[in-house]
């Protein structure tokens, strides 16, 4: 399969974050931080927790507790967020292959076919964990979490970081994403953003909302389309 080319450069790598994109996680993170914020008196809309999408827990810690209108140590903040992490990982004992999204395997495993190379770029630090539950973790070369970069989205630094692994350029590779500071951070990168799910997504090169019917034809239209404006 040859994709189209973006600026004369063969695409030769995906890159896929996690939440939101390969499997919905993000309401097991609401009901951890809603654990946390009830001691508070304070109620975490879901409205907010569509802004902590993409965003690492350390920088979620933050803008709850500025939403909340509380001032907490950093120790304060360090030990809330691990607890919110143990909470975490215990609702996601339950999760197994059957709530990857929708077409999501059946694109993963073409791509893969076709001799792309495929890589897991996500803010989570339990990436590993969630993506062995899931049952996929032996079809990605490479995973860059929150583990391994420095900084978090929107800078580019986890999606370079996975270029680097995969032994491509960063102008070589697609990126799948549902959060703003997601696509921010694959423009970032110079790299071609894809948007996922209904949300408007501003700077994406180009949306989708699922991976239900999705194929590497449709993406290479895409990408031509891209490169003829």
């Amino acid at each position: 399969m040859s994709l189209a080319t973006i600026q004369n450069k063969q695409i030769n790598g995906l890159i896929f974050d996690l939440d939101g994109v390969i499997a919905d996680t993000a309401h097991l993170h609401y009901r951890a931080w809603c654990q946390i914020t009830s001691r508070w008196g304070f109620k975490l809309s879901e409205e907010q927790n569509e802004e902590l999408k993409g965003v690492s827990r350390n920088d979620s810690i933050k803008k709850i507790t500025h939403w909340a209108g509380k001032d907490f140590s950093q120790k304060e903040l360090n030990d809330f967020a691990i607890e919110k992490n143990s909470y975490y990982l215990n609702y996601c004992e339950s999760i197994g292959p059957e709530d990857l999204l929708p077409g999501v395997l059946d694109f993963i495993k073409e791509s893969s076919r076709a001799g792309l190379k495929l890589a897991v770029g996500s803010a989570s630090r339990n990436a590993n964990i969630i993506l062995n539950k899931l049952g996929i973790l032996n079809l990605f070369k490479i995973v860059v979490d929150g583990n391994m970069v420095e900084n978090s989205k929107p800078h580019p630094d986890v999606f370079l970081k996975s270029a680097a692994a995969l032994n491509i350029l960063p102008e070589e590779c697609v990126v799948f994403e549902d959060s703003q500071v997601g696509i921010q951070a694959a423009v970032n990168a110079k790299m071609f953003a894809v948007g996922i799910g209904t949300t408007h997504l501003l700077n994406c090169d180009a949306r989708i909302q699922t991976f239900e019917k999705f194929n590497l034809i449709e993406l290479s239209n895409q990408l031509k389309n891209y490169t003829s404006q």
